[in-house]
């Protein structure tokens, strides 16, 4: 792939997604969706990585939509007008039959990925850009970082299922205050919201996520990752009794294997493990 707004690299388990528009604080565009999607689906399906990381080039994560795609629909545009190309850059993760139809949708989709996607928010992530954030799995912020929804201020509304995301991150009365006033907060505020998870001088966010990035590629179980990001997203639509019963099953199938026989082993052996997924 000849990638032109998004930067993809791949070192040490991780694949980096680098959204790429710097002189435009990386405002979203159709190709740089078409890009997004494609890489990512190429980290799902890479058998060498384990974990993603997501950030921004520049001074920004992603400000949001680009203006002259804005632009193009107040005077009656529509999102699938333009380059043939671009539709066909239009990866489809999580098509997989075992996947909600929830987390099939057009932004919903990253939580069907089964390999921890962590945000490195580095900048200003607002209205689309924070809708970005909300799929990832674990929001990391520099203190640089900035949060907003800016739908009200746009004429616009709740989109891309934030309504039903972000309450569950921050509860309704956070939730309703960023919707509702569209305002800027910073990364302090973000994190006594639980909108993210820390807060790091912008200086350390990179070396920040990638430790925990390896951490997570080196110690822990890939296969163990994957079941129990799935059972967290779909205990959102499950009650206890449920969450509980499949629960019970998954637990009997980890016994029987061999990253449950190889992460005993190490533990007895005091050594690194050597997990294969399986």
């Amino acid at each position: 792939m000849d990638y032109q707004e998004v930067r993809y690299d791949v070192s040490e388990a991780i694949a980096t997604v680098t959204l790429h528009r710097p002189d435009k604080l990386n405002a979203w565009t159709m190709r740089m969706e078409g890009e997004y999607r494609h890489a990512l689906a190429a980290a799902e399906q890479d058998p060498e990585v384990r974990v993603i990381v997501v950030t921004g080039a520049g001074r920004g994560f992603c400000s949001g939509a680009d203006m002259a795609l804005l632009t193009g629909l107040t005077q009656g545009e529509t999102l699938s007008e333009g380059p043939r190309e671009e539709d066909l850059l239009r990866a489809s993760p999580g098509a997989r039959p075992d996947v909600r139809e929830d987390f099939r949708m057009t932004y919903t989709w990253p939580p069907s990925i089964p390999k921890p996607i962590l945000a490195a928010v580095n900048g200003p992530a607002v209205g689309l850009g924070l809708v970005h954030t909300l799929y990832c799995d674990v929001r990391f912020a520099s203190d640089r970082a900035r949060f907003g929804t800016a739908f009200a201020r746009r004429g616009l509304i709740a989109e891309h299922g934030i309504s039903w995301m972000l309450p569950r991150l921050v509860g309704p009365q956070n939730a309703l205050d960023l919707l509702l006033s569209g305002r800027i907060i910073d990364a302090a505020e973000a994190f006594e919201m639980r909108l993210v998870s820390r807060v790091v001088p912008h200086a350390q966010l990179m070396p920040t996520v990638r430790a925990y990035a390896r951490d997570l590629a080196t110690v822990c179980s890939p296969r163990s990752i994957a079941i129990m990001k799935k059972q967290v997203y779909d205990a959102l639509f499950q009650d206890l009794a449920t969450a509980n019963t499949i629960a019970n099953d998954l637990m009997l199938k980890s016994f029987e294997s061999e990253d449950f026989r190889e992460g005993v082993e190490s533990f007895v052996q005091r050594r690194a493990p050597r997990f294969t997924g399986r």
